[in-house]
């Protein structure tokens, strides 16, 4: 994005100088984290890069109208961010419930978010990002601030509008809700403002690696006994085609339905089009590895989650082909 001149243009024609004023200078610096709020706040990156290019013009016109109120550039922008973060997501709240089937979060590689967009990780996987549209848009960034980049409850106080104490129960509550899930780590944090203790980031280990591997072998090979066997007996599948691509509009429950539904696309593909390869590809997320499954001609998305025990509890299927276009 191009961020507006300080300065108006000059109507006769004649070239101006433009002016890197500090605004400026602190949004694009601070561009990428701000991305990263506003991602993790509405799942869509799309509306993740309107909120921040809003910043960028709401930012030259408080400089140009009261700069002398601004004491921080950064916590000012962060302040907006956040805001205006929280405003698209109750605007965007009508439309997702009236979405065909589940609304699942944009999937994006591992290239489009910036380093400090993508901070430790957290909070940046798919089934994170869908089960956080179940927390108040206060609640989720209170939660997005303190875990993800590592800000205390006053400074977050300052930016919600609330006291220090409140945010702890926002902050409190958001992680039990999504504790209960079983989609959040403990952090050891007390009940004061010290900094969670967090990994350097969400990375798979060999066990989970090599499990998403053997399960596009065994989706690929239409082998329905190995498909189930590296499934929790209470695994659900989501599924996301967005009125656009045909897909279940409700969850699938449990190993055996799960496992058919693959077995299923697969043994159609092969029907219905064998000119077109059936083959699975390991697809690197910003937070997490997938797989591309490659059939009718087109290319779906598929995250999964795990157990504690390896096995895999959930899987989201993601076909909606405006969701794919960053992979």
């Amino acid at each position: 994005m191009t961020v507006p001149s300080a300065r108006p243009a000059d109507r006769s024609g004649d070239a101006v100088e433009t002016t890197t004023t500090s605004a400026t200078e602190a949004w694009r610096a601070e561009r990428g984290r701000l991305l990263g709020i506003a991602y993790r706040m509405l799942g869509d990156f799309g509306e993740a890069e309107d909120v921040v290019s809003e910043v960028a013009i709401e930012a030259i016109r408080c400089e140009q109208g009261d700069a002398d109120s601004v004491r921080s550039w950064p916590k000012w922008l962060t302040t907006v961010c956040v805001r205006r973060s929280i405003d698209r997501v109750r605007r965007l709240a009508a439309s997702r419930e009236d979405y065909p089937g589940p609304w699942m979060p944009e999937p994006i590689s591992a290239e489009v978010l910036p380093d400090d967009a993508v901070a430790n990780g957290e909070l940046l996987s798919l089934a994170l990002l869908h089960v956080s549209e179940q927390l108040r848009p206060e609640a989720r960034a209170a939660l997005i601030l303190h875990r993800a980049f590592e800000l205390t409850a006053p400074e977050i106080g300052v930016i919600l509008d609330r006291s220090a104490a409140a945010v702890r129960q926002l902050i409190s509550r958001a992680e039990r809700r999504l504790r209960e899930t079983g989609h959040l780590a403990e952090t050891g944090v007390g009940p004061q403002d010290s900094v969670p203790v967090q990994s350097s980031a969400r990375l798979q280990d060999n066990a989970r690696l090599q499990a998403i591997s053997r399960l596009g072998a065994a989706i690929a090979d239409g082998d329905l006994e190995r498909v189930v066997d590296l499934l929790a007996p209470g695994a659900v599948l989501w599924t996301d085609g967005g009125g656009k691509v045909r897909s279940a509009l409700n969850p699938v429950f449990g190993a055996e339905r799960v496992g058919r539904f693959f077995t299923g696309i697969r043994r159609k593909s092969h029907r219905l089009h064998p000119e077109v390869p059936f083959r699975l590809s390991e697809a690197q997320l910003v937070a997490e590895t997938g797989l591309r499954l490659h059939h009718y001609g087109r290319s779906d998305l598929i995250a999964v989650e795990f157990r504690a025990d390896g096995r895999i509890a959930e899987i989201r299927l993601i076909s909606n082909p405006d969701k794919l276009a960053r992979l």
